[in-house]
This record gives C-alpha cells, sequence and structure tokens, in this order.
C-alpha cells in the first residue's frame, strides 16, 4: 500500500542519529522505493541567507531543515496547498501537499499556498526497504495532519504526533529521550 502524504515516526528503539525521534513526510512511494523529508528538524540556517525571495513565504520558522541524509546539497521545497493549489511552480503530490519549483516567482505560488517548507536533502529508500524498516518495527506509521508540516514548534512534532494516535502509541509519547535516565 503506498504510503504517499503519511508520516513515519520514528520508534525510540531506532538509534540511527540521522533519525532518532524523526517524523518523516513521505513524498512519494512505489515498487522502486520511498522519498520523503523530516519535518521536525529545523537548522540554524535562515532560508533568507540562501532564498530571500522565499524567506516571507516560509511558516515559522523561518530556517532551511534537515530534510534527510540524501542529497543534503540540494532544496526541497513542500507546501500545504489552499484548493487546488496553484497552475503553475507547484506540482502536487498527495491530497494534502505538493512540491515548489524554487526556481520560479514565489508571487506566482503564494497566493494559493497555506504554507512552505524548505528543506536540505531528504531520505531515500531502495525497493522494498522501507517495507523491511517497518516490519521491523523502525517506524510507525501515522495519518499526517496538513498543520505538521508547517508546526511552528517543529521540535516538539514527536510527541504531539504520537500523543494525538490511539491506543498504546499515545503512552510511547512519554518515553524519555534517554530510556537509562528513567
Amino acid at each position: 500500500m503506498p504510503l504517499d502524504g503519511q508520516l513515519l515516526v520514528a520508534t525510540p528503539r531506532l538509534m540511527d542519529p540521522n533519525f532518532a525521534r524523526a517524523v518523516i513526510l513521505v513524498l512519494n512511494h512505489d515498487e522502486d522505493g520511498a522519498i520523503g523529508v523530516v519535518i521536525n528538524r529545523p537548522s540554524e540556517l535562515p532560508v533568507a541567507e540562501v532564498l530571500p525571495g522565499w524567506s516571507d513565504a516560509v511558516a515559522l520558522p523561518r530556517t532551511v531543515f534537515s530534510g534527510g541524509p540524501v542529497g543534503r546539497d540540494s532544496a526541497i521545497a513542500v507546501a500545504v496547498p489552499l484548493g487546488d493549489g496553484p497552475a503553475a511552480g507547484f506540482q502536487r503530490v498527495t491530497a494534502g501537499y505538493g512540491l515548489v519549483d524554487l526556481d520560479g516567482q514565489p508571487a506566482d505560488v503564494l497566493p494559493d499556498l497555506a504554507g512552505l517548507r524548505v528543506f536540505s536533502g531528504y531520505a531515500g529508500w531502495g525497493s522494498d526497504q522501507l517495507e523491511l524498516e517497518i516490519q521491523e518495527g523502525s517506524w510507525y506509521v501515522v495519518t499526517a495532519s496538513p498543520t505538521d508540516l508547517v508546526s511552528a514548534e517543529p521540535e516538539l512534532l514527536w510527541r504531539q504526533v504520537l500523543r494525538r494516535q490511539p491506543g498504546e502509541l499515545a503512552f510511547v509519547s512519554t518515553f524519555p529521550d534517554d530510556p537509562a535516565s528513567n
């Protein structure tokens, strides 16, 4: 089943520093693999320093986010559209999200967007790799809320996303960052 538009939430047992406590928005998932961006890792780099024309369009905090360990020298913009979204410079990925062409003019797309994030890099998986990681318990797959991408407090997303889940997943949100300190 394709996971486009879903969130991957790292389980407490996932210790890889690239993904520990990560919340990833899946942008594309098919038989060839999957691509997503980590939406809860803002960097210190202001968008204004690398993409000055887009800085006012980005949701707070107005920094470039670390989208993942792959392709860190490239920028990806993901947005929440209003209605059908803009006709030019926007490529819908799922019902709630799309990619914005950063080579275009901000004025062409901004009136039709509810929010925008810029990511340096992305997370990628080869064919069946993500499915194996889910089966071995590295990721929870949960439904995304449109506000997750543009949260003003992205550092809190791991706990917030888990807390709103039913049953035991809500309890997982209370796990300490370092279980040894519990």
